[in-house]
This record gives C-alpha cells, sequence and structure tokens, in this order.
C-alpha cells in the first residue's frame, strides 16, 4: 500500500520528499555510510520506512495530519548520519527541527516529528509517541538482501551476509490488531538465523517495545518459525 504517494492526502510529506536540500543530504549521509562499509540507507530504505509507518498508522486508526507528519519523520530520519553514525537519530532530528523551521512549518507539527526521529534506533530510542513507535518497527524491520550495497561476496560482514541472505520480508498487522508479524525468509546458505539475532537481537526487542506501545505484541518467524 503505498499511501505515501498522495500528494493531496499528506501535504507536508510531499513538499519535504521534493526539497532539494533535503534530497542531498539523503544522498550524501548515505556515501558516508557505504564508506564505513554500511547496508543501503538512502531513498530504497527510507521509501521502505515511510511505506511501513504509514501502514502501522494507517491500520491502527491514525488520522491523514498524524500519518502526513508520521511520512515526514520517517523521509528525514536518517539525515543524521551525514554528520557521524554515532548518535545519529539525536543529530538527524536537530537537523530537521532546522530543516522544516525554515520551511514554516509550524512547531506543533515539528515536534512530533523531531521526538520520533530522535527517538527511531536502538541504545537510546524509546517508543514515546505512537509515531516513534511505528517509525521503530518500520526501521528496525527493514533487512532485505538489496541492502547490500558491497557488489563482492568476498567482503561481506555479518551485516551483509544476513541481508543478503534474506529473500523475502512482510510486516503485517493481524485483523484483530492485537499483533504485529515480521515475517522473513532466509537463505542459510548465505546467512544463518543465529547470525540475525546475535546483530538483530537489540532492535528486535526495540520491535517488542514498540508493538506494546501500540497495544500489540510482536512476533519475528523466521522461514515459518516463530522465534518471538
Amino acid at each position: 500500500m503505498k499511501l505515501q504517494d498522495d500528494a493531496n492526502r499528506f501535504p507536508l510529506f510531499h513538499r519535504v520528499k521534493h526539497d532539494h536540500d533535503i534530497g542531498v543530504y539523503i544522498d550524501e549521509q548515505n556515501k558516508s555510510l557505504y564508506s564505513m562499509g554500511y547496508t543501503e540507507h538512502s531513498f530504497a530504505h527510507i521509501g521502505v520506512v515511510a511505506d511501513r509507518t504509514a501502514y502501522i498508522l494507517d491500520t491502527l486508526g491514525a488520522d491523514d495530519h498524524t500519518i502526513d507528519l508520521a511520512l515526514t519523520a520517517a523521509w528525514m530520519h536518517d539525515l543524521g548520519n551525514i554528520i557521524n553514525r554515532v548518535d545519529h537519530s539525536q543529530s538527524g532530528a536537530m537537523m530537521a527541527f532546522y530543516l522544516l523551521d525554515k520551511m514554516g512549518v509550524p512547531s506543533e507539527d515539528i515536534a512530533p516529528v523531531i521526538r520520533a526521529i530522535g527517538n527511531h534506533d536502538e541504545g537510546s530510542g524509546v517508543p514515546v509517541s505512537n509515531m516513534a513507535a511505528a517509525l521503530i518497527i518500520a526501521d528496525k524491520s527493514d533487512v532485505r538482501r538489496s541492502r547490500v550495497q558491497d557488489e563482492d561476496a568476498k567482503n561481506y560482514d555479518i551485516h551483509d551476509r544476513v541481508n543478503y541472505s534474506v529473500t523475502s520480508s512482510i510486516l503485517k498487522i493481524n485483523q484483530e490488531h492485537t499483533a504485529i508479524k515480521l515475517k522473513l525468509e532466509i537463505d542459510t546458505r548465505y546467512g544463518e538465523i543465529g547470525e540475525y539475532f546475535e546483530i538483530f537481537l537489540e532492535r528486535m526487542l526495540l520491535c517488542r517495545k514498540a508493538a506494546n506501545f501500540l497495544n500489540m505484541d510482536f512476533h519475528l518467524i523466521i522461514n515459518e518459525q516463530t522465534l518471538m
């Protein structure tokens, strides 16, 4: 469901998505991460995160204005990587504040956006709002083969192997809205299920906290086996 493509429903997000400066910062922050060997954090990643953030909030009955702000937060959530990977959620929140303020966005709309961005990452992130919780789950669930940026498999580290091993990734809320499930198909020729937990356990636990904030359970299903 591509909710983010509706410019009439989500006017602020439409402005942000087509803003030249924001686009430059998104592109440049991914270049920094690429040089350090990180997986893709550019437009493909933020597109997935925006779609999933909107899907979660729309399914749970959020109004269009809330989804508009959430899409904005999702699109800008990784800007801080251009400054440094460490504490990028906090630096990214400050960048988002400056950029949105410069665009004339009212403080009542900026506040929930930067609150979500500043709390989206594991280690220091906390699901302090529905928007923040949805952004956490959307961001941490984006694991897929196409996020691997190095074309030479001989250079793959554990993060590359795990992402490359994922052939299918589906995020789904059940009909009763009591659980959100991340269903992964992993090709164990490229990465082991144990390696997934080695690098993503903290992220999955944060997803559980975020789901609980939204009054749902979080389930991780890998190769048809429920592991959380």
